[in-house]
C-alpha cells in the first residue's frame, strides 16, 4: 500500500510516531522546571503541534531539494540542540542552588525545541511528496496528534514530579540528553 491510499488512522499513527520525542521533551520540561504551569503545557503542545504539522508541508514543498541535507545532518542538530539544553540541566540539578530563572521556560527555548523535535517531520514530507501523498489532510493531523500527546504526556509528568522531588530536573535532563543521543544513531 503506497502514501496514496492513507487512511485517518495510518495518520495518527504517523503522528503519533513523530511525536514522541514533542512528548518526551514536554516531559522533561516538566519535570526539570517545576514552574511550569498548566498554561505553559498549553504553550508547549501548541508549539510542538504547530511545528509537527508544518514541517512536513515544507517538506512536501521542498521535495527532493533539501531532502539530502536535512538527512544528513538533522541528527546532528538535534543532538546539538536537545544534548545542551539536557546537559544545562543536569549541571543544574546536580548543583545545589536554589531555583533560577534559567530555569524558566522562556518562548525562544521553547521554539528551538519545536524546531528540534520537529525536524524529523520534514523528512516524512518529503516522502509524502515522493508518494503523492495527500498533505493538506495528513498535517493537520499529524499536528493535532502530536498537540494531544504532549498534552498527555505533560499531564503525567506534572503527576511524576513531586514524587521524584529534586531528581526530577536530573531525569528531566537526561531524557533530552537520550533523544539527542538517538538523534545521531
Amino acid at each position: 500500500m503506497g502514501l496514496r491510499s492513507l487512511h485517518f488512522i495510518d495518520m495518527v499513527f504517523i503522528g503519533v510516531g513523530l511525536s514522541m520525542d514533542a512528548a518526551a521533551v514536554t516531559i522533561a520540561n516538566r519535570l526539570g522546571r517545576p514552574g511550569v504551569g498548566k498554561g505553559q503545557l498549553v504553550q508547549m503542545a501548541l508549539a510542538f503541534g504547530l511545528f509537527q504539522g508544518i514541517m512536513p508541508v515544507l517538506g512536501y514543498f521542498a521535495g527532493s531539494l533539501f531532502a539530502e541535507l536535512i538527512s544528513r545532518y538533522s541528527g546532528i542538530v538535534t543532538f546539538l540542540i536537545l544534548g545542551a539544553i539536557g546537559g544545562s540541566m543536569i549541571k543544574e540539578g546536580l548543583s545545589a542552588e536554589e531555583e533560577n530563572d534559567s530555569r524558566r521556560l522562556n518562548l525562544s527555548l521553547l521554539l528551538v525545541q519545536a524546531v528540534a523535535t520537529s525536524i524529523d517531520a520534514f523528512a516524512v514530507g518529503v516522502s509524502f511528496c515522493a508518494e503523492a501523498a495527500p498533505i493538506g489532510f495528513a498535517a493537520p493531523v499529524i499536528a493535532a496528534t502530536t498537540f494531544g500527546c504532549s498534552l498527555l504526556a505533560g499531564a503525567l509528568a506534572a503527576k511524576a514530579g513531586p514524587v521524584l522531588g529534586s531528581r526530577a530536573q536530573l531525569l528531566g535532563g537526561a531524557i533530552l540528553v537520550a533523544i539527542g543521543l538517538k538523534a545521531l544513531l
